[in-house]
């Protein structure tokens, strides 16, 4: 049966949409490594800022890894992974879902991974032990979107202080979204702050009153308000949960 020229417009136009609505993104090929920890989370420490939080990452439970090339300078921080092995007896089909929380090279690597987040690589336990053994192993990789639970994060730095510096990282950023600009409102205008290092991002004189903050990720045209102000005694350390849930 032949379709009509409006039919079949119709269904070019769907074909089209369907890569944007599913984010059908294929593999790349590529090795990784892991690297080890007295407990098999991540380390709090790294090109990311993380700190405690880049150990396991909300629900992902310690499966982070440090990124080459995809940590493009601290824009992929947060971003999250489908890594899967490709030595057919050992590997399962999964493979692992991680979080990129650190900048790290192996040999010819994209993926530096934390001990859990390797030995979900594996079938079994018993695979997951002899993957180990390589070392090194083959992978294919493509970025899913992050499903962090709870409401997006601002985490204040401890090498903030209050008053004279405020630096912060953004949390639970959930999507396919990088974290492009982050803006602070003083006196009647917005006013950016700076890719510090990775995710980290700062300002050196704050207002001494309450802060009020706005970011802005990729995929998304406006301004994201996070629905909150950060009070006048914050403290470095504090976190603040946000009204905000990004898809």
């Amino acid at each position: 049966m032949e379709l009509s020229f409006k039919h079949q417009l119709g269904l070019v136009c769907v074909i089209m949409l369907f890569p944007a609505l599913c984010f059908c993104q294929e593999y790349t090929k590529s090795r990784a490594t892991f690297y080890g920890t007295s407990d098999g989370y991540g380390t709090p420490t790294g090109a990311c800022g993380f700190g405690e939080y880049g150990r396991a990452m909300n629900w992902y439970d310690g499966r982070v890894a440090g990124v080459s090339d995809l940590w493009r300078n601290g824009a992929g921080c947060g971003t999250c992974y489908q890594v899967r092995c490709l030595v057919p007896e050992l590997c399962d089909t999964n493979g692992a879902y991680l979080v990129a929380t650190d900048q790290g090279y192996g040999d010819r690597t994209d993926f530096v991974m934390s001990p859990r987040a390797f030995l979900k690589l594996g079938r079994d336990e018993y695979s997951s032990e002899e993957l180990k053994k390589y070392g090194t192993v083959d992978i294919e990789y493509k970025r899913v979107p992050c499903t962090y639970t709870g409401n997006v994060l601002f985490h204040i730095k401890e090498t903030s202080t209050n008053p004279g510096y405020f630096a912060l990282v953004i949390l639970n950023v959930n999507g396919i979204h990088d974290v492009t600009a982050v803006e602070l409102y003083q006196m009647g205008q917005w006013k950016s702050l700076n890719r510090n290092y990775g995710a980290v991002f700062d300002f050196p004189n704050p207002p001494s009153g309450e802060i009020r903050l706005r970011f802005r990720v990729s995929g998304m045209s406006d301004w994201v308000d996070p629905m909150i102000v950060i009070p006048s005694n914050w403290q470095p350390g504090n976190t603040y949960a946000t009204k905000v849930q990004l898809k």
